[in-house]
């Protein structure tokens, strides 16, 4: 039996847990909050919000952070992902911020 393929909120978890393997990856479509607004699609699949903890991001600051989750999407951005809210910490930053 064949599978349907991935939608894309699971290939930006698949492809961000394959470059920061010890992650936390949370991914939220939230396409249907930009329907009318530029870069939507009425499939959606276009806007989405992502929570990473890992720590690969200990040390770096925001900027290098931001580049390297941009990198592992780098397909996905090409394939009509048109935006991408990024939250990204280091398990310590992540730590601090539940308390």
């Amino acid at each position: 039996m064949d599978l349907p393929p991935p939608d894309r909120a699971e290939r930006i978890r698949r492809a961000l847990l394959a470059a920061f393997p010890a992650a936390a990856v949370e991914v939220v479509d939230d396409s249907h909050r930009h329907a009318g607004h530029a870069g939507a699609r009425p499939e959606g699949e276009t806007h989405y919000s992502v929570r990473v903890v890992s720590p690969a991001f200990t040390g770096l600051n925001r900027v290098s952070r931001s580049r390297a989750a941009h990198a592992a999407l780098e397909a996905e951005f090409g394939a009509g992902m048109h935006a991408l809210s990024l939250r990204l910490l280091a398990p310590d930053e992540a730590d601090a911020a539940a308390r």
